[in-house]
């Protein structure tokens, strides 16, 4: 009976908690994301044909290889379209990667402003020449117009125009855009150097990485800035299973392939990483809820309630909201015996890992170890590095963005989030404690869906306000 009346206690102190959550969701105020673009058809022509030229010429990057002729002969397109930032500023090219320094009346406080020249490979069928930069209905076409030639086009341009209007920045301004980003190489630790040898630490870096979204969660309508705080780590794990191989015709019940496959259906049935909704997480869903159905701001303005309950589920709703809780595994190559009839000696698969800082690296490595020790299995790694420091959104660099944002895009809801892909600014993370992601344009689900895939194409009306983003923040008296 005792069992029964606690039993009957916790419904009612649930059934209170629930009831304190709904109430206060019926009273705190629905909001709405009331940013629209404004139209400005000279500047987004102006801009688009900039953009198009910076398209047009290929710049597909190769891992281990530099090509530094090719960048320099971008270099020269840049030069052509920025004359004046190539007559006022300070450039250094290493490598193929760029770094320009605008001199400002203090140097206490600088501001890197950052974007890369490189773009993915474009395979497949294109509804339009993939380094044909045209432009129809409003739309620039090609690989880089969203990834990320139209930050660099942006910036690049927001200079040209205060330079032209006799402007001196109050702090010290590098532009800074590395020919490797794309495969991870080392265009961007060298610039750092750079930095790191002249004494330079800036107080913000703002990089790609987050974006004005249209809709980016279901239920969510308009456009919202959502600017990358945290972004996770990265590593390739060689998972090798080894025997003595043989020949097909009388195969061991353990062969390396069938060893592989035990530990893969394993590790998908039993995750060891663990999902915890982190601050940047509860950050982000906070800031959403407002903007969403009643559902969304029940669960998501109520963590306090539903935390828990949320940590546990969403994993299981979809690979995005598990991405942001835990660290992720994904299986990408596979490797075995040279012959259809021959068992391999080796056979080994590769594991992507993205690291989650409640449990980075070294532990989610070890938790792989584990599990494949189970199958007799062998863990090498390829190459790795941690998740990031985040940003504090409470920071002043943080809230020189936020109000940045504010001016340009009014009504915009600002999102701090957490970034799941990488960029080259963790790169900056060593000499800065602000390395911000955020590029100002609009990706709808045209542009989501064409990033490092098919038909990647950029709407024009985008362009007057990243371009105006770039020179409020570089006017900010920080």
């Amino acid at each position: 009976m005792t069992a029964l009346y606690i039993i009957l206690g916790l419904i009612g102190v649930l059934l209170l908690l629930l009831l304190a959550a709904v109430i206060r969701t019926l009273l705190t105020p629905a909001k709405t994301a009331g940013w629209q673009p404004k139209k400005d058809p000279e500047r987004e022509n102006e801009y688009a044909k900039k953009l198009s030229d910076m398209v047009r010429y290929e710049t597909v990057s190769y891992k281990g290889e530099i090509q530094r002729d090719k960048f320099l002969g971008f270099h020269k397109i840049l030069e052509g379209l920025f004359p004046l930032v190539h007559e006022t500023m300070e450039k250094t090219e290493i490598d193929g990667s760029l770094l320009y320094y605008w001199k400002g009346k203090d140097s206490q406080r600088p501001v890197v402003l950052m974007g890369h020249q490189d773009v993915v490979p474009a395979e497949g069928s294109w509804e339009h020449d993939p380094f044909s930069g045209d432009i129809e209905d409003g739309v620039i076409w090609g690989r880089g117009s969203a990834d990320t030639k139209c930050s660099v086009m942006a910036f690049f341009q927001a200079a040209e125009e205060l330079i032209k209007d006799g402007y001196v920045p109050e702090q010290d301004v590098y532009l800074s855009s590395s020919n490797t980003e794309e495969v991870g190489g080392d265009g961007c630790p060298k610039i750092v150097a750079e930095l790191k040898k002249r004494g330079v630490k800036p107080f913000i870096v703002n990089d790609e990485g987050g974006s004005i979204v249209t809709e980016p969660m279901a239920g969510l309508k308009g456009d919202f800035a959502m600017i990358g705080v945290l972004e996770k780590g990265q590593g390739n794990l060689k998972i090798i299973a080894r025997s003595n191989g043989g020949h097909s015709s009388y195969p061991p019940k353990d062969s390396p392939i069938v060893r592989l496959s035990k530990f893969l259906t394993d590790l998908s049935k039993h995750d060891p990483m663990k999902s915890v909704m982190n601050v940047q997480a509860r950050e982000m869903f906070a800031n959403m809820a407002p903007y969403g159905p009643f559902w969304m701001r029940l669960l998501f303005g109520n963590l306090w309630l539903f935390r828990p309950l949320l940590e546990r589920l969403m994993p299981s709703i979809s690979p995005q909201a598990a991405a942001l809780l835990h660290t992720t595994v994904a299986p990408t190559m596979q490797a075995g015996s040279d012959g259809c009839n021959v068992l391999p000696q080796e056979a080994s698969l590769i594991l992507n890992l993205r690291y989650i800082p409640h449990q980075n690296m070294d532990e989610s490595n070890e938790a792989i170890r584990r599990f494949a020790d189970k199958y007799g299995l062998e863990v090498e790694v390829i190459d790795a590095y941690p998740a990031c420091e985040p940003v504090d959104s409470h920071s002043v660099a943080f809230k020189v963005v936020e109000e940045t944002i504010k001016e340009v895009f009014p009504g915009m809801p600002i999102i701090p989030y957490v970034m799941t892909g990488g960029t080259d600014a963790r790169f900056y993370q060593e000499i800065c404690d602000a390395c911000i992601r955020f590029s100002p344009v609009v990706y709808g689900p045209a542009q989501m869906k064409g990033m490092h895939g098919l038909n990647e194409r950029l709407d024009t009306f985008s362009l007057p306000g990243a371009v105006d983003y770039y020179k409020t923040l570089i006017k900010k008296n920080i």
